[in-house]
């Protein structure tokens, strides 16, 4: 294709495919930006926080009709049924457990097609946000962390707070009560949840408009047949990466603008609530990094209220813990459980290859960045540098093949109600099985080193 050509041919898709997409997309969440920004006015307000409980839960409910209409109702069972289980185990030491076992059961009988597989799909995000918001109420109150259980206006006001209703990310109870506090009305809080929002946008022209034509129009590569699937896979995972990334960057501007994410710094207030890093999976250190900067509030819940939970069983069934109740959070999905289970051996492999590795080089190639002061002897010489290269692009390598499933291009009705195990198995079959192969090898290696 001449150069000619192909800057028409970008003329027509930044036409035809980003300028609709921008503005379907900007259609779609002005209503919940207003809502947001009309209940951050409300928390300025003087008054009982019982009232602004209230109108967190309110507005909370008209954002779930605006995206969801009346199927938010079985949002709303959700809802009551935690707190009514939690105040049926007010004066119980094992709260966590029991609401955890709840919402499982909850969300199997959805799961199960008792409900329309595409509702219920829709709303499986909203679920989510509810069941962690609730769990870890739960394991507070266990702990001790929360003196009493919430009254239900607060609970309420929490579990449906419109900031993170829709879209997320999960907060805790605390950064709920710090929101409706209702901090002054500042330049940085508007410019903060600006930026993430520019952020989103942009992230959903890539997904949408760039990655699933990137090796065909703006950067192309010829090669064989293999060379071909493995480009195609790579376009497949990084449009998937980006719509991760917008509805993070989203999620981040919506709660922002809803009040959250104010933090006291000495005599300044900051707004930030990290919710991705794309640089950190787009250029990893480690597998690690990428699972913990993916949904940076999702990596910290399961990581407080899962895995140190789990670590009395050692560390690997606490990592397949884990990840298996990351798996049954998405859902009764087969390719995201596959998937995870799959980042949940990744990542153990991964890290006990590269802590033996590390001690027997004494080197800082571990899966986390070593601290200044660490006691390895080789730290920025040039093989060092190659090998955590070489794990970098081995990362890369596994996110290609793992990403490869998520194809824009398949049927929008398959894709609703989410890929078959046999999708899922012929792409993998596709690259070969390429990633569990080296995952399996990089296993023995380690066992013959160990």
């Amino acid at each position: 294709m001449s150069v000619s050509s192909r800057l028409e041919v970008l003329w027509q898709l930044a036409e035809s495919c980003g300028l609709s997409t921008l503005q379907q997309g900007m259609q779609q969440v002005w209503g919940l930006l207003l809502l947001c920004f009309i209940c951050r006015l409300c928390f300025r307000l003087e008054g009982i926080s019982t009232a602004k409980h209230v109108v967190s839960a309110l507005a909370g409910i008209c954002g779930l009709f605006m995206f969801f209409e009346l199927h938010m109702l079985w949002v709303l069972l959700l809802s009551g049924l935690c707190y009514l289980v939690l105040l049926m185990g007010q004066h119980s030491s094992s709260r966590g457990l029991f609401l955890s076992t709840t919402i499982l059961i909850y969300l199997l009988i959805g799961e199960l097609h008792l409900i329309d597989l595409v509702t219920w799909h829709k709303i499986r995000g909203c679920q989510m946000v509810v069941a962690m918001k609730a769990i870890s109420l739960a394991f507070d109150l266990d702990r001790g962390a929360l003196g009493s259980l919430p009254s239900l206006n607060e609970f309420l006001g929490y579990i449906l707070f419109v900031g993170t209703i829709v879209f997320g990310p999960w907060i805790s109870f605390t950064t709920y009560r710090t929101a409706i506090e209702g901090s002054k009305l500042s330049w940085p809080w508007l410019q903060s949840s600006s930026l993430s929002l520019l952020k989103s946008q942009i992230c959903l022209l890539v997904s949408t408009c760039i990655a699933p034509y990137l090796f065909h129009l703006f950067i192309p590569i010829h090669g064989n047949e293999v060379t071909h699937k493995w480009l195609h896979a790579y376009e497949n995972a990084l449009s998937f990466h980006f719509s991760n990334y917008f509805v993070g960057h989203l999620s981040e501007s919506i709660s922002m603008l809803a009040g959250a994410g104010c933090a006291q710094d000495k005599d300044n207030i900051k707004w930030d609530m990290s919710v991705v890093k794309p640089l950190s999976v787009e250029m990893p250190r480690s597998m690690i990094l990428v699972v913990t900067s993916w949904n940076i509030p999702m990596s910290r819940w399961l990581k407080t209220y899962v895995f140190k939970n789990a670590m009395k069983l050692g560390t690997f069934p606490a990592i397949l813990v884990t990840y298996t109740a990351s798996a049954l959070l998405h859902g009764l999905s087969f390719h995201l459980g596959a998937v995870l289970l799959s980042l949940g051996f990744i990542t153990y492999v991964e890290h006990v290859l590269r802590k033996r590795l590390a001690s027997i080089f004494s080197a800082c190639i571990l899966s986390r960045p070593c601290p200044p002061e660490c006691c390895h002897q080789n730290k920025k010489e040039y093989w060092v540098l190659l090998l955590n290269l070489l794990f970098s692009f081995l990362t890369i390598f596994h996110l290609t093949y793992l990403g490869s499933m998520f194809d824009p291009g398949v049927d929008e009705q398959e894709a609703e109600e989410g890929y078959t195990a046999i999708h899922t198995i012929q792409r993998w079959s596709e690259l070969n099985w390429s990633s569990h192969w080296v995952v399996f090898s990089c296993w023995v290696f380690y066992r013959l080193i160990q």
